[in-house]
């Protein structure tokens, strides 16, 4: 299949979909038992899922504060014409960065960046973001809470 190609889903991919965003570490039986299958079922389903990319990685969800990063900002980036594929490359490189996203609008790219404390935030931001050839100019917004909608 096709890497964009979407993936025909039905009613019962979606529920163990939801089943598994709400807790990545959730047995087959038990994501079999919530959306009462069968386990061999629930483990094809599974299997199929993230043979297809539709289910990418399975992952810890952290708190950023718990974890001492109390600085968060969305940073837009205007950029040159042509430079995404070497600047996503930059952008992967630097720890802070938790989120990429390529948007369209009045801004070319949004980030979501964490740091330690403001000076952090602040470095990431003077001495790495706008010291990129390709940068043409940076948007910030702090963050003063996080809400996790999962």
């Amino acid at each position: 299949m096709a890497e964009h190609t979407p993936v025909p889903l039905d009613e019962v991919d979606r529920r163990i979909m939801a089943e598994l965003t709400l807790d990545g570490r959730m047995s087959v039986s038990a994501v079999a038992q919530n959306v009462h299958i069968s386990r061999a079922h629930a483990y094809a389903r599974i299997s199929r899922l993230t043979s297809t990319g539709v289910l990418r990685k399975f992952t810890a969800v952290v708190d950023p504060v718990k974890a001492g990063l109390k600085s968060s900002a969305y940073v837009t980036l205007k950029v040159s014409q042509h430079s995404w594929r070497e600047l996503r490359e930059e952008l992967r490189a630097i720890p802070e960065v938790e989120h990429i996203a390529l948007v369209g609008g009045d801004f070319d790219v949004i980030l979501l960046v964490r740091a330690e404390d403001n000076q952090g935030l602040r470095r990431v931001i003077f001495n790495r973001l706008q010291s990129m050839a390709s940068v043409l100019d940076t948007q910030t917004f702090l963050i003063f809470e996080d809400l996790d909608t999962r």
